[in-house]
């Protein structure tokens, strides 16, 4: 009788199991479905000329002047869509890993402002000049043109790294 009550239950665990693990992948494949469907979204907007507008960028070339090595740096790049369509920044695209940058994700109207937010880490610079390019796609005819920042690191004495 306990030998039968063992696989009894030992089938209930079975089956518990593959419940839990087809529940996991229904939920993984629903959530990646609606986010390909965002991104499908996207890719037809720069397929399809017909959506295209135009963007002013503001302020494409950035000094941040000299900070000490370390310090995060946040630098804003405003643009205004031109055209008469709407306008979606798609992505962005730094340079190198210092850097993150977020940007406007909704559709940014005829006559609307969108920005581009970039995060510099200069703890992670080797050379006191720094200049590092974000590249931004956009639904425009003609690329939008590269987000440039620049400045100067002052970095800490090799000796002063090597203690912390």
């Amino acid at each position: 009788m306990a030998t039968y009550r063992k696989n009894r239950y030992r089938g209930y665990l079975r089956h518990a199991c593959l419940l839990a693990t087809c529940s996991m992948f229904l939920f993984f494949c629903i959530s990646c479905n609606t986010n390909s469907a965002a991104n499908t979204a996207h890719s037809n907007t720069l397929n399809d000329s017909a959506n295209f507008t135009q963007v002013l960028w503001k302020d494409s070339l950035v000094n941040f002047g000299t900070v000490k090595q370390g310090e995060k740096i946040h630098i804003l790049f405003h643009c205004k869509n031109t055209g008469t369509k709407p306008l979606y920044i798609v992505s962005v695209q730094p340079s190198c890993g210092c850097t993150v940058a977020s940007y406007t994700k909704e559709a940014i109207a005829a006559g609307g402002e969108g920005t581009v937010d970039a995060v510099f880490d200069s703890g992670h610079s080797n050379t006191p000049d720094v200049r590092k390019v974000i590249t931004v796609t956009t639904n425009t005819l003609n690329p939008s043109p590269a987000l440039v920042f620049t400045g100067t690191v002052i970095l800490k004495d090799k000796n002063e790294t090597k203690d912390l």
